[in-house]
């Protein structure tokens, strides 16, 4: 029996040799062609166009021997084959071994692109950033530039004298004031309607009707003072024809007309942004053209250069005369006043001026008397103008001054607290009330305006007296609606001899009966200005709102106070004058959600310091089990990171304790008004607090006077 060496070495699908084939081959002439082949494969291989496989291939390939015939041939093909295989494994791996090199080397190859693409864009980062910082520093530059030029040009008026004789100008040219547009009468499918049928109505009735229609989803429309005025008023617009149809408020129905200027409404918000643009490029343009005038040769802002259109008059609170018609203003009702040596403004075509006037001792540009209550309204320059600034500064002038008095106007109406003439004492008391709780004087009202009151004009119902209060003797309890129907409800506790006056004031009077029944507002103010040229009640409020301002300042302002925690301390103290002054609003309707917000704010960024406070732990741990330069620099990094979000999470508490405690404060009112604006100035500076942390933009144009002059040693 032989051993089969073809069935071993024989690859599948491989044809056997023919017998002639074999015998013409010998082992070495095999091997020494196979040296040659896998030779050949290598130098391919090296060169990169074959693979090492290929070799293994070639192994594969070897010659089959007859098992009879070549058997003496047998033993040495073994070795020859065995020499071989040894040869060529050696090369397989020396080959492997280059091979894996080469892919090293590309692999290396790969990651120096990759790094040298990661450098570029590195570096394209790198430079587009500092093209970003170039761009925000040119602009930076540019702002600044503009503002200093801004600065150079604005008129510094406070550095010039001030006219002679109550002069307050010596030339002035405008435009006159900005008409409404004409009514634009409704679309034919949309109508009033009267018992269910549509009603065609004339174009003056037609306007009017929309303006109780626009008023439709507002509370003002469901009072019934609010329906008879309008009514009342609407039926004289009418034509006879009309009145004669319409009589029944009930049974009109303005919803077909309320759907139309709801859906206009819709439009107009839904608008895109490039129209809205439109619009407010020629808002833009006309407030360029009327919303100017030259003043001295300087260009002055108007403060409200366009008429009210007509209307319904809403009033605050109950007021009696809510819903009754406010007329369109025509140039026929209008007084301009300007210089004599500019053009006189244009009226609307066919239309004349009431009157051209020249009166440099005046400060309004245009004025009417409106139709409601006649009274007369202007046209006047912004907070920011020279004229509207010398005025204010005046008042806190005129309020300084009362410093230097107040100790013996004091002294005087204390005396006549016991005076043997009623009317003298009712004034004592008055002035007392003026002073220690800033009330208002109070005019003298008619039937039909609001009832609010001030200090002259409290009834007998106004007032409580209770000799003894929560462990208080002698306490006045007030409560009544003052100015724009804000109530006033206070409990204080007063001079004996006050407390006895106003107990005699209530003797015998009924409830709507005046409490100062001798004594008007005009009799007051007459004392007053007998004490001090210039004094009324209105500069008694003013004195006591600053010199409080001051004083708490003082009082909640230290060194080592953070910006945040001094600006929370200057609306504290803004918020005791507000209160002094009864600067009430209503929660803003807003409020809820942004306070929300903010809590939320607050909630993540206490989960921000929960976890730097973990980090720096952690760094502080690592540090002390193996220190080293790079754990120390780490600690102090971490360190730096938490000290930071203590300090947002500060600003952020700060911010709604802030907002929580002004909620139902009105603190623009007695900054824009009562406060003489040098006391926050010079607080600001002396603090370090930026002007803008309490001013914004339009209430520093307002107090540049004050912001330009003021030191930080100002003191009321």
């Amino acid at each position: 029996m032989g051993v089969n060496f073809s069935a071993v070495n024989r690859k599948d699908n491989t044809t056997p040799l023919s017998e002639n084939d074999r015998h013409s081959r010998s082992s070495k002439g095999l091997a020494s062609d196979k040296r040659h082949k896998s030779h050949e494969k290598a130098q391919r291989s090296e060169n990169g166009s074959t693979r090492v496989t290929a070799i293994k291939e070639e192994y594969d390939e070897l010659p089959i021997f007859d098992p009879i015939s070549d058997c003496g041939e047998v033993q040495s093909g073994i070795k020859v084959k065995k020499e071989e295989h040894d040869r060529e494994q050696t090369s397989e791996e020396e080959l492997g071994a280059y091979a894996t090199k080469e892919e090293k080397q590309g692999q290396g190859k790969k990651r120096k692109s990759h790094n040298t693409a990661h450098k570029d864009n590195n570096n394209k980062s790198k430079k587009a950033k500092r093209e970003e910082d170039k761009d925000k520093k040119d602009q930076k530059e540019k702002n600044e530039a503009k503002k200093a030029e801004e600065e150079a040009s604005k008129w510094k008026w406070w550095e010039e004298g001030k006219y002679a004789g109550g002069q307050k100008w010596r030339s002035l040219e405008h435009k006159g004031p900005l008409f409404p547009p004409e009514y634009e009468p409704l679309p034919n499918n949309v109508s009033f309607s009267y018992e269910g049928k549509p009603v065609t109505l004339s174009l003056a009735t037609e306007e009017v009707a929309t303006f109780y229609a626009k008023m439709l989803d507002h509370e003002y429309t469901t009072k019934e003072v609010f329906q008879n005025n309008f009514f009342t008023d609407w039926r004289e617009v009418m034509t006879e024809e009309e009145r004669q149809l319409i009589k029944t408020f009930s049974k009109c129905d303005f919803s077909n007309i309320h759907k139309y200027f709801v859906e206009k409404a819709e439009e107009k918000k839904n608008m895109t942004k490039e129209e809205k643009q439109v619009l407010k490029e020629e808002a833009n343009k006309i407030a360029e053209e009327y919303g100017y005038c030259l003043l001295d040769g300087h260009r002055e802002k108007i403060g409200n250069f366009r008429l009210e259109p007509p209307g319904l008059f809403r009033g605050r609170g109950e007021h009696p005369k809510m819903g009754k018609l406010k007329k369109r203003v025509q140039a026929e009702d209008i007084i301009i006043n300007c210089s004599q040596d500019v053009k006189v403004p244009d009226p609307p075509a066919g239309h004349r001026w009431k009157k051209v006037q020249h009166d440099n001792t005046v400060t309004w540009l245009a004025s009417w008397v409106e139709n409601i209550h006649g009274h007369i309204k202007y046209i006047m320059l912004n907070p920011s103008s020279k004229l509207k600034g010398e005025k204010d500064w005046q008042k806190f002038e005129t309020a300084r001054k009362l410093k230097l008095r107040v100790d013996s106007i004091r002294s005087e109406y204390q005396r006549a607290w016991t005076s043997h003439e009623m009317k003298q004492r009712q004034r004592g008391v008055a002035l007392y009330f003026i002073d220690k709780l800033a009330l208002r004087a109070g005019n003298e009202k008619d039937d039909d305006t609001a009832d609010t009151v001030g200090c002259c004009s409290l009834r007998v119902e106004h007032i409580t007296l209770h000799r003894h209060l929560d462990g208080q003797d002698y306490v006045v309890e007030f409560d009544f609606l003052g100015k724009d129907s804000i109530r006033y409800y206070n409990k204080v506790p007063v001079e004996k001899q006050v407390y006895k006056n106003v107990k005699l004031f209530m003797e015998c009077k009924n409830p709507d009966d005046d409490l100062f029944d001798r004594i008007s507002t005009t009799y007051l103010n007459k004392k007053l200005n007998e004490a001090m040229p210039g004094l009324t009640a209105k500069v008694f409020r003013t004195f006591n709102a600053s010199t409080t301002l001051q004083e708490q300042l003082s009082k909640l302002t230290t060194d080592d106070m953070t910006v945040e925690e001094k600006i929370l301390a200057y609306n504290r103290a803004n918020r005791a004058v507000a209160i002094l002054c009864n600067h009430q609003r209503a929660a803003p309707k807003t409020f809820e959600k942004s306070m929300q917000l903010l809590q939320e704010k607050i909630k993540k960024k206490k989960e921000e310091v929960e976890k730097a406070r973990k980090e720096l732990k952690q760094a502080k741990k690592a540090h002390k089990q193996g220190p080293s330069e790079k754990s120390k620099n780490l600690v102090e990094k971490k360190e730096k990171a938490l000290k930071k979000l203590l300090e947002q999470l500060k600003k952020l508490q700060l911010q709604e304790t802030d907002r929580e405690e002004n909620k139902v404060i009105a603190l623009g009112t007695s900054k824009l008004n009562y406060l003489d604006p040098r006391i926050s100035v010079a607080w600001c500076k002396k603090n370090k607090v930026p002007v803008e942390k309490i001013y914004n933009k339009t209430q520093r144009a307002k107090f540049a006077w004050a912001i330009d002059m003021t030191d930080e040693d100002f003191q009321f």
